[in-house]
């Protein structure tokens, strides 16, 4: 080797095989690696060489070396997620993960990972089924991963960036009818869950909200709660109480008179409930909790009480969220402010509300164009 620099500086030299080659240092978590770059000229290297040197002083040190992607990826989800967002949201990435990418892409190498191995993982889920809403939120999961990667100095580049996620239509809902409302409610008179029934649907809150609510939040007397947790499983191997999705989630809300009196009947009943279990009923202060004062998993109130309602209801199979949906469409519909809607589920901006609800609302162009008549006419 020949045309050696200053420390740091790297080398040149001469191959056997009459090619060139440079090699320099790095500092990696595992201590100083030396790297080799080759090429047929000593131009070609000593351009390749600047580059690498430029990169290690700007802190762009590629070194995934033998890592496979399925390694990083659980490295990604304990040290880069886990700690930074919602429970649900941890857990979200982790079974996609753990379901849709590591079972494809697992053993490629972490550096060798291509646009073709991206592409390939996308078409291969499509065709096995997967809604193409799943496949972008595997998108979604590995363009945060590798973009870490490549903040991180372990690629040059994210490799996601160039595929295109498949294209997803409107996200459907199926809001119940002002009659159907009628019947849900009529059908859970005397359930043991009538009050979150009347919650969700006369104020929008999200299951979490409903099952994180405590009678602290709760004013009786002014007929107001306030929406400051969310409660989470874990897998189903225990509860997690989180803050609310977004800051606007927060929220306070005016309790309709036909919620607000539930709430009160609901109150009296779990009272009774607690004296008559005695000593076998913990405490935690949540206004919908099981039979011994403990959490509900969210799964149990869907498969013991929400469906079984549904059937009596003869209502179609809808999802819990639904009711959410319900309760925007009926204000909408009734002429309710979209800002006030906003505020009281809880969205972020009123643009969401308005995305999310604007084509449930036929009559909006018509009332439109009305009032352009009557404004020009």
């Amino acid at each position: 080797m020949s045309g050696k620099r200053g420390n740091g500086e790297g080398s040149i030299g001469r191959r056997k095989n009459g090619g060139w080659m440079a090699q320099y240092v790095v500092h990696t978590a595992e201590g100083r690696k030396r790297r080799s770059l080759y090429g047929n000229t000593r131009a070609e290297v000593a351009t390749k060489l600047a580059t690498a040197l430029s990169d290690r002083e700007g802190g762009l040190v590629f070194d995934a070396g033998r890592l496979i992607l399925g390694k990083y990826l659980d490295r990604w989800l304990v040290d880069s997620v886990r700690d930074t967002v919602r429970l649900t949201t941890y857990q979200g990435y982790e079974r996609i993960v753990r379901r849709h990418i590591k079972p494809t892409l697992a053993p490629v190498k972490l550096k060798n990972l291509t646009p073709t191995h991206v592409r390939g993982l996308y078409r291969e889920r499509l065709e096995s089924g997967l809604a193409p809403r799943m496949v972008q939120l595997i998108h979604t999961t590995l363009h945060k991963a590798l973009k870490q990667a490549v903040a991180d100095g372990l690629i040059p580049r994210n490799v996601t960036e160039t595929v295109k996620a498949p294209q997803v239509s409107r996200k459907e809902f199926t809001p119940l009818s002002v009659g159907e409302s009628k019947r849900l409610i009529e059908a859970a008179k005397g359930d043991r869950f009538e009050a979150i029934y009347l919650l969700a649907v006369s104020t929008g809150m999200r299951q979490g909200e409903l099952l994180g609510l405590k009678w602290e939040d709760v004013d009786l007397e002014r007929g107001t709660l306030q929406v400051r947790r969310t409660l989470s499983t874990a897998n189903g191997k225990g509860f997690t109480f989180g803050v609310p999705k977004t800051a606007k989630s927060r929220r306070s809300i005016k309790l309709p008179a036909v919620a607000l009196s539930s709430l009160k009947h609901h109150r009296k009943a779990q009272l009774e409930e607690r004296v008559a279990l005695s000593g076998l009923y913990s405490d935690q202060g949540l206004v919908f909790p099981s039979r011994t004062g403990t959490p509900v998993y969210r799964q149990d109130l869907i498969t013991r009480s929400f469906k079984p309602l549904l059937q009596r209801a003869g209502l179609p199979d809808i999802r819990f969220h639904d009711l959410r949906h319900t309760c925007a469409t009926l204000l909408l519909l009734k002429g309710v402010h979209a800002k006030y809607v906003q505020e009281l589920l809880g969205h972020a901006t009123i643009s969401i509300t308005l995305d999310t609800y604007s084509h449930v609302l036929p009559g909006m162009g018509d009332a439109a164009s009305g009032a352009m008549d009557e404004a020009l006419g």
